[in-house]
């Protein structure tokens, strides 16, 4: 009899290093990998226009009941460990959310300065709800209430700064095995990217690893102040439940 594997659903917003944690898991020998899959219902329901967007309805349902059935089914078919990276702005609010049961929730997180001078390289329209920081409080109310636990929290500036023993506590969070295989990786596309790789993981595609310690903080345009600061407050919430080790410095 097969057993039910380990579902890591791991939630953040946009540019939030979260293709290069799909990455660290996706070097495990036990782990399979599943990229953002609700973008295209998402889409669907939420009439936004995004890059590569043709693309991404060829390739995912854009129904989020086939979607969260596909993630909580067919154990047999799964590696020990199914890695979801979620984008928290996917989840619309009518989106049912109980095939979070089958999931540890897990909350990556990153200082809003840091996402909003990331994301506006991207995209025009830098708002609060399209770097997620609302949906991924919400979200973090909503996994607490259906795990009965206060979910796990990590922060990529912690990762940065020491990614063998941040990695190293987050797994014995998550009650696996650490792999020292997590910190090193082949660069280039892999098989689980989703179809907007091309526009969206120009950098994640050059790695092969977490890289050097996060710099200073950047300066953020004065247009998104108002952003910066909601945005801060709520990155502020989620970090006091975060993950910490020995050899974190704050």
């Amino acid at each position: 009899m097969s057993q039910t594997p380990l579902r890591i659903a791991m939630w953040s917003g946009p540019r939030n290093m979260s293709t290069t944690m799909m990455r660290s898991f996706g070097a495990r020998s036990d782990t399979i990998c599943v990229d953002e899959p609700f973008y295209a219902a998402y889409l669907k329901h939420s009439g936004a226009q995004h890059p590569m967007q043709d693309e991404i309805f060829a390739t995912q349902s854009d129904d989020p009941r086939i979607v969260a059935a596909a993630l909580v089914g067919a154990p047999a078919l799964a590696a020990p460990i199914v890695y979801q990276k979620h984008m928290t702005h996917h989840m619309l609010p009518d989106f049912d959310r109980a095939w979070m049961a089958a999931c540890r929730n897990v909350f990556l997180i990153r200082h809003p300065a840091r996402v909003i001078a990331s994301y506006a390289r991207k995209m025009n329209d830098v708002t609060l709800s399209a770097i997620g920081f609302a949906q991924q409080l919400r979200l973090f109310d909503t996994a607490q209430k259906i795990e009965g636990q206060t979910p796990l929290v990590i922060d990529s500036d912690d990762i940065l700064r020491a990614p063998a023993e941040t990695l190293r506590a987050l797994c014995s969070a998550l009650r696996i095995a650490w792999d020292p295989v997590m910190l090193a990786w082949p660069s280039g596309p892999r098989p689980e990217d989703g179809a907007w790789a091309p526009h969206w993981y120009d950098a994640v595609w050059k790695s092969t690893g977490f890289g050097p310690p996060v710099p200073d903080l950047p300066r953020v345009a004065p247009e998104y102040q108002a952003v910066l600061r909601e945005a801060t407050n709520i990155y502020e919430q989620l970090a006091t439940h975060r993950i910490r080790c020995g050899a974190q410095d704050r």
